[in-house]
This record gives structure tokens, sequence and C-alpha cells, in this order.
């Protein structure tokens, strides 16, 4: 008892337990939970792949048992339950967990809902061939192998794997005091990343970001704004905000919308999120939802919502962005075992690790081939020596009375062998480069130019059968020599050029690229970031943007629409709802915006590339999507604006004649909700919006056929809240349809009326007089033409649209178009059927030049097409 009581040493509780829980918290980070930076694969995982490549279960055979590979894992390298192996396994075949699945599983793997796979009895494996480029050339000594955990077998302590894995699947895992998130990015994204840091080594962060600009998750969906993936990509911590992809569908007769959700973000439980919307459409924290159902089947994600009749589906879809995971995030946490240590790492590091590994991989493949070539270019050695001096050998070995005395006989001299010389002879100095290493210098060929057996060579020409002395069967064995010798001297080369084991690296990874590249399913949205213009990516177009009386609102390209001689029956513009009819043109630029004044006074402002655009017949969308107007509000003029400046003035006119000028600053920054353009009169509302320098004549036309003109100095600047003074005395019963502002006297006015009939009058005809008069004639308002409807300002070289009330278009030049005085009743200018005309749109000049350019343009690439196809069938005769 006392001999015991001597062997005890105190120790500190506090020491103890502080290594016991780091050796625990160590074994946990290195063993477990945190992936290897060159691999990209925890044990687990890299355990299953090699033991799937041990047992033969590889793409190219079939499938096996799952409960058979768990044995195998947990009976060789992994001392844990099976459940750990096979979920692994399970997660490894699962396309919506991995971007690019490593195992191939045949039966119930589990779904987006979160259920469970089946159990491994039932259920069979095998590795996908993705998985084989992650186990290319494990057996040739390019990694480490260490002893399992009972000594019994080897493993790998990394794969010598061809791609990046680490990027393309990224990974996931909780260990003790710290944690990795790394997500999934596109193949061919990340290659291309790979090669260009490869090719530039002093590349940056920022340079690699080019190529690699976001995630790519497997369940799809949109990356909304990039400020957190750059910032995650920089650092090693950032955050990527998902959104699940969406359109909209009309139903019920064009009367209501439905929302179908087509991908949901990242490790979302699909049933659970539609328990989530339901339940808060139960609660009514979410309204305007009719109906909610799943519609997901094989052919992918359709969640349905079906919204009742008159709801914006922008505010339900923002609001379910908001309150459910159809909004969600993904922390990226880019921690990873480099050398054995747990390391942030950020997106240039990751890539450096790989191919860091990828140069030793080549390299020690290079050196083991090198050996196995050596190694049989000793023993072919040998042969050549013995079928150069076949005679002699026979000789020697059929007097011999036993197999070692034969093999002293073979090496107790020396042998001419003029092919072994000369091959050998052709390295010079460098002949020591062909020979096994450790090799005797007493072996081989010598000065004296005869070649002399080690005991491996006698043993290998003692063990050669008679066949092999066939003539064939000789000239295989010099061919084969001389093979080996090049690759030797090949593989040498490469050892001694660095450069060359970077393009052996660039070539595998372009052919995996090649082979097993796909394109992006994640979409990326950068209009989440605060400091992103949208109008970066939106090229310039000149759009036609129609908006019908009932608020339906569509852009469209204006090469869409030809010119017609005057007088023609036209092209349908639109299809529309009974009752409803286009009720305002204008001509814009993509890059925009317009002004969008409804009959409150108020003022709202749109994008016009964010215009829904649609074909030709097509009736839009409704204003109010994308316009949050009050009940019985509805749009009644709309501006487009190119820039927001000091030296100019918004001029409004009313359809009573009260006009106003205001700065056009004022209205820079209109807010979604809309401000207060002008204080109205009841019954009152805009007719004209006009952009003004200050110093221009305004001109405002009835529909009684009066106009009026005066200076644009005669009405004070007054705030965005003012009523406005009079700008034309009306008739009771009358209204102003029209307001111009007249640039040059050179111009004509094109007035047209309700029945078809129009003409164009020079502006100088048309005299000033004070604001607040009646004014005089523009054009007769005979029964034959009906009220005035239209009045612009237009050029000689100029085109005009002109509208009709059942929705059809006619597109004419100006010059068509006679010029007539004021007291005149006009000419045709649309012939009508039951219809009449309700709108008159310009088309500048530099827009049909332009449009004329865009129609030569594609008649021409049409006709080199078409010259291309025809002289193909002349030229492959020619081939045969």
């Amino acid at each position: 008892m006392l001999n015991i009581a001597q062997e005890l040493l105190p120790v500190s509780l506090e020491t103890e337990m502080k290594r016991a829980y780091l050796d625990y918290a160590m074994s946990v980070i290195v063993g477990r939970a945190l992936p290897d930076a060159r691999d990209g694969l925890k044990p687990v995982h890299r355990r299953v792949l090699y033991a799937m490549e041990q047992m033969g279960n590889t793409y190219s055979r079939p499938t096996k048992k799952s409960a058979r590979v768990v044995g195998d894992v947990i009976g060789k390298y992994h001392p844990h339950g099976d459940t750990a192996a096979y979920d692994t396994i399970v997660r490894m075949a699962q396309p919506f967990s991995l971007r690019y699945p490593l195992v191939y599983g045949q039966g119930n793997f589990g779904s987006l809902d979160g259920d469970s796979a089946a159990a491994m009895r039932y259920t069979e494996v095998k590795l996908q061939k993705l998985a084989g480029e992650m186990l290319a050339d494990i057996r040739k000594d390019t990694v480490d192998f260490i002893p399992n955990y009972d000594n019994t077998e080897k493993e790998p302590t990394v794969l010598p794997t061809r791609l990046p894995h680490l990027l393309i699947n990224g990974s996931a895992g909780i260990a003790v005091g710290m944690a990795t998130n790394i997500p999934p990015h596109n193949l061919r994204e990340s290659i291309d990343a790979c090669v260009h840091l490869l090719n530039h080594p002093d590349a940056t962060v920022d340079d690699l970001i080019k190529f690699v600009p976001a995630p790519d998750f497997p369940t799809g969906g949109t990356i909304f704004g990039l400020k957190g993936v750059i910032e995650g990509y920089r650092t090693g911590r950032g955050r990527v905000l998902m959104r699940a992809k969406t359109h909209y569908e009309e139903f019920d007769h064009g009367r209501r919308t439905r929302i179908v959700v087509d991908e949901i973000p990242y490790q979302v439980n699909k049933r659970v999120l539609v328990e989530s919307i339901a339940h808060l459409i139960n609660e009514k924290k979410i309204e305007g939802i009719s109906d909610l159902r799943d519609e997901t089947d094989k052919d992918g994600v359709r969640v349905v919502i079906d919204l009742k009749a008159g709801v914006v589906a922008d505010v339900v879809l923002n609001n379910l962005y908001k309150l459910t995971q159809l909004q969600d995030s993904f922390g990226i946490n880019m921690v990873a075992l480099v050398d054995g240590q747990p390391q942030l790492l950020n997106l240039k590091q990751i890539i450096e690790v790989f191919l860091m590994h990828r140069r030793e991989v080549v390299t020690r493949r290079c050196l083991f081939d090198l050996k196995e070539n050596r190694a049989r270019g000793h023993i072919l050695e040998g042969l050549a020596v013995a079928l150069a001096n076949i005679d002699d050998f026979l000789a020697i070995i059929r007097s011999a009375p036993t197999p070692d005395v034969a093999k002293t006989g073979l090496m107790s001299r020396g042998w001419n062998s003029a092919l072994v010389g000369e091959l050998l002879n052709r390295a010079g100095e460098h002949r020591s480069d062909f020979r096994p290493e450790g090799l005797d210098e007493a072996f081989g060929l010598r000065a004296d130019g005869l070649y002399y057996l080690t005991e491996t060579q006698a043993d290998n020409i003692l063990q050669m059968r008679l066949q092999r002395l066939t003539g064939l069967e000789q000239d295989k064995i010099i061919q084969e020599y001389k093979s080996v010798v090049e690759v030797i001297a090949d593989l040498l080369d490469i050892l001694a050029k660095p450069d060359r084991v970077r393009q052996i690296i660039e070539d595998d990874l372009i052919e995996i690229k090649n082979e097993y590249g796909d394109d992006r399913r994640s979409e990326i949205d950068p209009t989440g970031d605060p400091n992103f213009d949208p109008r970066d990516l939106i090229p310039r177009r000149e759009m036609v943007v129609t908006m019908t009386r009932d608020g339906y609102i569509k852009s469209q390209q204006l090469s869409d629409y030809q010119a017609q001689r005057r007088g023609g029956q036209g092209k349908k513009a639109a299809t529309m709802k009974e009752g409803d009819m286009i009720d305002q043109l204008f001509i814009a630029n993509s890059h925009d915006r317009i002004l969008c004044f409804s009959d409150f006074g108020r003022v709202y402002c749109l994008d016009v590339y964010a215009l829904p655009e649609g074909s030709r017949t097509s009736k839009g969308r409704p204003i109010i999507n994308s316009v949050p107007l009050a009940e019985g509000e509805r749009i009644t003029v709309v501006l487009p604006i190119k820039d927001f400046d000091d030296q100019h003035f918004v001029f409004m006119a009313t359809a009573n004649g009260v006009v106003k000028k205001t700065p056009l600053k004022d209205f820079a920054n209109v807010r979604r909700s809309g401000l207060n353009a002008a204080m109205l009169d009841e019954g009152d509302h805009l007719i004209g919006v006009a952009i003004t320098d200050g110093e221009h004549d305004v001109m405002l036309f009835s529909d009684a056929g009066k106009a009026v003109r005066f200076s644009e100095t005669d009405v004070r600047v007054l705030s965005r809240k003012a009523r406005g003074v009079r700008g034309m005395a009306l008739d009771e019963g009358q209204k102003v349809i029209a307001m111009l502002v007249a640039d040059s006297e050179e111009q004509t006015v094109l007035t047209a009326t309700e029945n078809g009939f129009g003409k164009r009058t020079p502006v100088i005809e048309y005299t000033r007089h004070g604001r607040g008069t009646k004014g005089m004639i523009a054009i007769q308002t005979s029964e034959r033409n009906g009220k005035v409807v239209a009045a612009t300002l237009v050029d000689e070289a100029d085109e005009v649209m002109l509208l009709t009330q059942k929705g059809k278009i006619v597109r004419t030049p100006v010059a068509d178009i006679s010029v007539l005085k004021r007291a005149t009743q006009g000419v045709t200018l649309i012939g009508l059927k039951d219809d009449s005309l309700v709108a008159v749109q310009r088309i500048a000049e530099k827009d049909v030049e332009e449009d004329k350019a865009e129609e030569e343009k594609e008649a021409s690439e049409a006709l080199q097409a078409s010259t291309v196809q025809t002289e193909v069938p002349e030229v492959q005769p020619q081939d045969n």
C-alpha cells in the first residue's frame, strides 16, 4: 500500500480539465466537424468514398446495398454508429443538398419536404462518375495513408481530388468553439477562377470574384444583392440573401393573379414553408390570399398562391418575403483545416490551398510513374539483352545443373546489346536517371560497352516463357522498351520544369470543366445592394409605352411598328377587355423615368425599364401593381424624364383651363407613395404636362376646336401644392384636350378629330395672345369631323401614331398629311368603320432614323444568314 501511495502525483484539477477539454475539442475539430481545405471533405465523407472505391462500388458497376457499404465503412475506417455513416451517404446522394452529388442513390433518399430516407436495407448506392475524379490516382502514392482505428487497414489522410470540391459543394459543420458554413458554387465558374489564379498567382480576391460572382445553390432560387457575398469572399465571413424564384399567372379571365413559387431557398423545408404561409393566412397577418396549395411533382417545385380580385401581387409577395422563408439568408463562414489547423479563409486562400495540393499530387504521381517505369524498363533492358544474345543464353541455361548456377552464369559476364547501348548512350551523363534508385553501379551498361545483368533481370529471364522467343513477341518487347524509355524521359522533364506541372493541372481542370460543367441554377439579382443602379445592366432602347383608360400599362420596342401610308387600316396595338381603350402613348428611352400624374393631383415615379414589356397585342399589367393608388384614383398623364435639373420646369394644364409652372427639381425625389403635384378644383383633372425652360410659348387646345397661345413668362413659378392660374377661358361643357409647348415657328400643329380627320397648320398662324382668353379657331368641328381629340407639334420628317377606341393603330409619315389653314376641316387621317380616333402620338425624326437603321440591320443579318445556308450545300460535295 505504501508503494502505491508513492506512485501518486498531485495534479491541478483546473489544469487537467483544461488539457482534457482541449484534447476533446481538437479531436472534434480535426476528426469530425471541419473539412480539409485540400479535398473539402470531413473524415466520414472521405472514408465513405474510399470504402466504396475499395469495394469496387464505382459508377461503371452495379449498385450495392447501402447496408453493405455502411458495414464496410464502420467496420474498417469509421468507428462510430451506422446511422452517422448512412446519413452521410444519404446527403451525398441528395440533389437538393449537394450541388454536385457524389453518390448515386437508388430508392427513397428523402425530399425537400424533410422526409427521411428509407432504411439502408432498402436502398442501393454507387459512386457518381464525378466522385471518381476525387479518387483518381489514389493508388499511385499521391497522398499519405495512415493506419485505421485498429491498425488492420490503411486509410488516406486526404483524397487526390482533381476538382475544387470545397468550393463546388461547400461544407457545414459545428465544432467546439467554432463552426463552418461554406456555400456551394458553380463548377464552371470555380474552375475558371482556379485556372486564372494558376496562371496569375498575384491575382486579388476581387479578380477572382469576376469569375465566381456568387454561390450557386442546388435548389436554385435568387441571390438578392451581392454586398454580403463579396464581403464573405474577401474576409471569409459574409451573408447571402436568398429569395424564392416566383412568377405571376393570370386566371379567372384575367381578373385575378396568382403567385407561383418555382424554386425555394437552399436548405428550406418546403412543407414547413407552406405551413407557415397557411398559418399567417389564418391569423390574418397576410391579407389578400384566397387559396394556397402545393402542386410540386417530379418536374419541380410549384407552390401556388391564389390572390383575391384587385389585390396587388407585388405587395403580397413582398410581405411573404418579409414574414416567411421565401426569403432566407445563408451565413458564410469559410473555416477549414489547413495543415491540420482550423483557419478562416477567403476565396483566394481556398483556391491556393487546392492548387498547392494539386501540385503535390501531380508531382507525386509523376514520381510514382517514374519509379514504376524505371523498374519496368530495368526488366525490359534485361529481356532486350537476352534477345540480342539468345543462343549464348540458351547454352548457359541448358548446361547449368540448377537455376542458381544458370543465374550465376548469366550474371558473371558482360553482354553486347546494340539497342540497349544506343538508347542509354543517348541519355549521356543522365544515364543513371533511367535506372531504378539504389542500383549498384557494377550492374547495367559499363564503360567497356558491355551490359551486366542484375539478379532481378536474371530471375526474370529464367522465368520467361518460350513463346516470348517468337519474332512477334521479340518486337513487342523491343517496342515496349523504347516506349518506357520515352515515358521516363518525359516524366523527368515534367519534374524538372514547374511550368509543365502547371500545364498538367490546367489541362486536368479544363477537362473536368468540359465533362461536368453546367449552367448556374441560382440567379443573381444585384438590386438588393443599396449602391446598385439597375440601369447599368439595361440596354438603351427606344420604347413605346401605352396605357389604357382602365390603367393597363406596358412597354414594347419602337421597331415593332412599321410605317403605313396615310389612310391605312392599321395594326392592332393591344388586346383589351370590353369597354377599355388606349388612353395614352409616348416614346421613351429604357433608361428614362416617367412621372405619373393622377386625377387627384398626385405624382408618382416609375422606371421605364421596370414597366411590363409585352407583345404588340398584349394588354399589359394594371399600373396599380406598380403605383399605390388610392381608391377611385387613376393615372391621367404620364411624362418621360431624363434628368432632374434646376434649369427646367414642369408646366401643367387641366381640363378646366388652369395652368401651373413648377421647378422640375421639386419632383426629383418622389416617394413610392407619391407626392402632391397640384391642388385641383372639384371635377378638374390634368390633361397635359410638359418640360419647359421658362421661355417658350404655350398653346392650349379645346375640344371645341379653339386654341390659345401665350408666353410661358406670363405664368409665375408656383410650388407643387399651389392651384395655378387661368390659362384658357372655356364655355360651358367645353374642356381643354391638349397643351403644347412651341419650340419653333417652323413647326406645324397636327390637329385630329374623333371621326378620323385632321390637318397640319403652321405654328406661325397661331398668333400670341394673353393667357385666359377663349383663343382662335384651330380646326372646324363640323358634323363630319366631330370634336377635337388631339393636337401635337410635328416636323416634316416625323411620323405619327394614330390610335382608335378599339385598339387599332396606324403609323404614318407626317409628310403625307396636308398643310391647311386654321379654319379648314382637314383631310382623312385614318379610315374608321364603327370606331373613333382617341389619341395621336408623335415619333420624332431621330427615332424614325434609329428605327429604320435597326430594321436595315436585321434585314442585313437575315440576308447574310440565308446566304450562308445556300452556300453550304455547294461546299459539302467538294469536301466529300
